[in-house]
């Protein structure tokens, strides 16, 4: 048996990550940055990039050579490794993201085309529809690829594609001076931007359902499905990069003629709508649709799995069933509630999920050196999670008042010194510890 894919195989694999990660934020981001931008694109887009690009694919990279989440967040504390992935699956899962894909693509897919306000009605209608179809997409995740790799990906590319070729040939506007957020730091401005998308969370999902993919092709050798999921990661990656180029692009020609546009739902639909009418409109409609839609199956496949395997009383389609029941009934009452609570939860594992990336990525240069996990992702969490409340209205008593005096606090970098400094005692402590370790065996 073979132990790597063929070529069109890991094409096929890498338009499922993709198409995994590409969901409405992906959609709306880059052309706000083209517009806030102006004639600093590309160097916004360099930020972005490494953000929204960079640190997902090297998430889906780190997960795969630490044997899956489980093991990874287990170099903390074993108790670490049931919470921390807990509060990610429920956070960009059932709480919000799943949810919040429905919401979106009525958003953009239904409500542009009514003449008048609907009720809750057709909202019901739609939603149940929409997970219910995802519902039986997702039945079979190690036949993902079949599905959103061969058909629904190839269909976005070209969707999109044929928006970014029509502001090629007919221009809707003309690159202008960029906002003030991007005047004097546009690369930091668009590291920003991309941190929005939360795709670094997703990475940390989505490596078991490539993982799944890749074992369904014939692969069964740990080392080959290693390399196998880093170089989709890598094809995704590349996709991701022209496809936020192009929408950046369309997103910079629009200054001179939509003033101020506070999302990128607005640019972009104010730009199809100039260069093909109503038309355009019917296929952002669909490029929404897909979009959603593929990022909803893919949050039902990850959660549905982890439950699966973590709380075993239920399977697999039972998992799926509930995830997708109670995202149905969020998106139709509660959301905006919800997402009160569940925003400073996501900026407050953000961070950790970065470090945890980056200690990955480097443990076989730490791997003697145990206890800078813990140190590091202690003060990380704590950090971040202060960072976070102080922007909850109500909530800033309980953040930390020397915050704001550490650097990069202003911009929700103040977690980044401490962590590199904890790393730095952890590593002491591993050296000082193994010291008194051998000089006990000595005595002994």
């Amino acid at each position: 048996m073979k132990q790597k894919l063929s070529f069109a195989n890991r094409i096929w694999i890498g338009f499922t990550l993709f198409s995994m990660f590409f969901g409405a934020g992906n959609l709306i981001f880059p052309p706000f940055l083209g517009y806030s931008a102006g004639h600093y694109l590309w160097r916004g887009m360099l930020g972005f990039i490494l953000s929204a690009v960079c640190l997902p694919a090297l998430g889906v990279g780190a997960v795969a050579m630490s044997g899956g989440l489980e093991k990874l967040t287990a170099r903390v504390h074993p108790k670490f490794s049931l919470i921390f992935p807990l509060l990610i699956y429920l956070s960009i899962g059932p709480f919000l993201a799943i949810p919040r894909t429905a919401s979106t693509s009525y958003t953009m897919a239904v409500i542009p085309f009514l003449s008048e306000n609907p009720g809750g009605n057709l909202r019901f209608i739609y939603t149940l529809f929409f997970f219910s179809a995802a519902y039986l997409v997702s039945f079979r995740p190690d036949k993902l690829s079949n599905c959103l790799g061969k058909i629904m990906t190839p269909c976005l590319l070209f969707l999109i594609a044929l928006i970014f070729a029509g502001c090629v040939c007919w221009p809707v506007g003309q690159w202008t001076s960029p906002l003030p957020s991007y005047q004097q730091t546009p690369a930091l401005q668009g590291f920003l931007e991309g941190y929005q998308t939360m795709d670094t969370l997703a990475a940390l999902n989505f490596g078991i359902v490539i993982t799944l993919n890749i074992r369904a092709k014939g692969v069964t050798n740990e080392t080959y499905i290693v390399r196998e999921t880093i170089l989709s990661g890598m094809i995704a990656g590349a996709l991701l990069t022209l496809i936020y180029g192009a929408l950046a692009y369309i997103g910079s020609l629009t200054g001179t003629g939509l003033y101020e546009a506070k999302n990128g739902a607005r640019i972009l639909t104010w730009a199809v709508g100039e260069l093909y009418g109503r038309n355009g409109l019917r296929i952002l409609a669909v490029i929404f649709f897909i979009s959603c839609f593929n990022v909803c199956v893919s949050l039902i496949c990850c959660c549905s799995e982890y439950f699966s395997r973590q709380f075993p009383f239920l399977p697999y389609p039972g998992w799926a069933a509930v995830f997708s029941c109670i995202s149905f009934a969020i998106a139709n009452a509660g959301l905006n509630h919800i997402l009160a609570f569940s925003l400073p939860v996501i900026h407050s594992i953000y961070p950790v999920a970065i470090v945890l990336i980056i200690l990955a990525l480097i443990h076989p240069w730490i791997s003697r050196l145990p206890l800078i996990y813990p140190y590091t992702i202690l003060t990380t969490a704590l950090l971040s999670t202060a960072e976070s409340l102080r922007k909850v209205p109500g909530w800033e008593m309980f953040s930390l008042p020397l915050l704001k005096r550490l650097p990069g606090s202003r911009l929700g970098f103040g977690w980044l010194l401490p962590a590199f400094l904890s790393a730095v005692v952890g590593a002491v402590c591993s050296c000082l510890q193994q010291i008194a370790k051998k000089n006990k065996k000595k005595g002994e």
